[in-house]
């Protein structure tokens, strides 16, 4: 009997501890989970200063924020929606002709900050959706993204009086459930008759989408059933190391993908049928995670980390609010409210006080303009941007060779076309000829004190412009739109001397390059100037963009 008893003791004593060191495991994962999130959501803010519409560098980091709590000034939500408004006005409520998902995916962000996607500048953006057969051309993801986007703010269906069939929520959810592939997941064009052999298998990123669209519609036995099918095919899917791999490749994205899928449908991220070997879908997520710098798209660094930050940052927030037993990350009652904007200065995009009067911010003439060789590039962002805008061109229609180089001229091109001004040649420069197609360009920069030449009658136009050079000019640009460029000489080394090879700029141009990493124009995190190497395309872009952002004219 007392062996009994003891062997009992032993047992209450050692459960007690077991279960005592898994609630400060479980502790510490919260601590864990909470610190990356501030981590990221400081970094996301950093970095996408002036969030555009698109899908990077837009609207999945307002989301990511908005449903975060991280504390964000209301201006930067204020500021996003008066982009969007602008956006709008200038395409003139068609966001784009064939990919629906534009409207679904800003309906969504601006639910998340507590606007009306069916007002903006006049226009009903959730119109487009209630077309049934140009929202579903786009494979999966058109009636997917309609109805999250449609049931984030529980809006009514929109009737749209050009629509050859008038879509219903049932009829989005009946097309979801027809694409069921027979293991019992999705694919993007999985279901149709141009699937091809890649759409055959089921691919976990579609899978889980799939999933978070029919959430909110489990009171239908068929989709209940295909529910668990598709969670089935999903943890047959998991990797032993709790995450996923699409197309072959194990990326944090997918592993998002069926977070988000979890907590919408309300299932535990601790479920067992998603523990592989004491590995969980956190777990495997936080391994992509870099302190300070956001997350991989895959473990060597490959794809756009940009993108795989603003969703692996949105996949947390959506675990951290079941965790805490909030609202779901779609689930949109609980969203913030963002009042409407009230500015002591000038509007967003009106440019600074003390501008020029001719400079102006130039409207999106281009919407969705992208490029095939920038789809996983870190300034994608800035590039689609200022192609929006015809500010900055590809060197065909389709490739953008972001890792190009730039000539004098062309820099000048871009400048000018970004501040809205006109062409007017001059005859200053020996070297620009008359009818070139940048004489126009080149005269404009200099009429305004944007550039200068390499001697009294050159300007070399056709020579390979160099960072420091490009710095110059786009502190000429930033005088003429209203800023104090000038620095002392003790500031201007204080900035310049933590990059280990400033002492290699030339002198003419220190005080613009410390102006352009004071102003964030050129990034502060380089470890270098390389204030004589040629500067590239996408680093052009970048520089535009953020001096663009800073002159308040985007």
């Amino acid at each position: 009997m007392k062996i009994i008893m003891k062997k009992t003791i032993a047992l209450v004593l050692f459960l007690v501890f077991v279960m005592g060191f898994a609630a400060a495991a479980s502790a510490a994962t919260a601590v864990q989970l909470d610190s990356v999130i501030a981590d990221t959501a400081q970094y996301i803010y950093k970095t996408v200063k002036n969030p555009q519409v698109g899908s990077v560098g837009g609207e999945w980091a307002v989301l990511g924020l908005a449903r975060s709590g991280y504390e964000v000034p209301e201006k930067y939500f204020q500021d996003y929606y008066t982009t969007v408004e602008s956006y709008v006005k200038a395409c003139g409520g068609v966001l784009h002709k064939k990919k629906y998902t534009e409207y679904s995916r800003v309906a969504v962000a601006l639910t998340s900050i507590g606007r009306d996607p069916r007002d903006v500048a006049g226009y009903n953006l959730l119109t487009a959706l209630g077309d049934f057969e140009k929202t579903i051309w786009q494979g999966i993801n058109g009636p997917v993204w309609a109805l999250i986007a449609l049931d984030s703010g529980n809006y009514p269906m929109p009737e749209n009086p050009d629509a050859e069939i008038q879509a219903t929520r049932n009829m989005y959810v009946d097309e979801i459930l027809r694409r069921q592939l027979p293991d019992g997941g999705f694919s993007l064009f999985g279901g149709t008759d141009y699937a091809t052999e890649g759409d055959e298998a089921s691919d976990p990123d579609i899978t889980g989408m799939a999933l978070q669209a029919l959430a909110k519609y489990q009171h239908r036995s068929d989709v209940r059933k295909v529910t668990e099918e598709a969670l089935s095919r999903l943890s047959a899917l998991q990797n032993n190391d709790g995450g996923f791999a699409s197309w072959g490749t194990a990326n944090s994205e997918s592993c998002v993908q069926v977070i988000v899928a979890l907590t919408e449908l309300g299932i535990s991220l601790e479920d067992s049928r998603f523990v592989k070997q004491g590995n969980m879908l956190v777990d495997n997520l936080l391994t992509f995670y870099m302190e300070g710098r956001g997350f991989l798209h895959t473990a060597d660094g490959s794809g756009s980390n940009q993108m795989a930050t603003e969703q692996g940052f949105y996949g947390l927030v959506a675990a951290q609010r079941a965790e805490n037993g909030k609202n779901s990350l779609y689930r949109m009652d609980d969203a913030i409210s963002i009042p409407d904007a009230v500015y002591e200065g000038p509007k967003a995009g009106e440019g600074l006080y003390g501008k020029h009067s001719d400079v102006s911010a130039v409207p999106v003439a281009r919407p969705g303009k992208t490029f095939a060789d920038i789809s996983a590039h870190v300034n994608r962002p800035a590039v689609e941007a200022l192609a929006a805008r015809g500010v900055i061109n590809g060197k065909t229609e389709d490739i953008f060779d972001p890792e190009a180089t730039m000539t004098r001229a062309e820099f000048a091109a871009i400048v000018v076309r970004g501040l809205g001004l006109g062409e007017n040649e001059s005859s200053v420069f020996s070297d620009v000829a008359s009818g070139s197609w940048y004489a126009g360009y080149v005269g404009t920069a200099y009429n305004y004190g944007i550039v200068k030449g390499v001697s009294d009658t050159a300007f070399y136009p056709e020579g390979t412009i160099t960072r420091e050079q490009a710095a110059v000019m786009a502190a000429g640009a930033a005088r003429l739109c209203g800023m104090d460029t000038s620095l002392s000489d003790g500031t201007v080394r204080d900035i310049l001397a933590q990059f280990t090879d400033y002492v290699t700029s030339s002198g003419w141009a220190r005080t613009s390059l410390a102006f352009c990493y004071r102003e964030d124009i050129l990034s502060k995190d380089d470890l270098d100037i390389r204030p004589k190497v040629p500067i590239k395309r996408c680093e052009v872009a970048e520089m535009l963009f953020r001096m663009l952002g800073v002159l308040n004219l985007l």
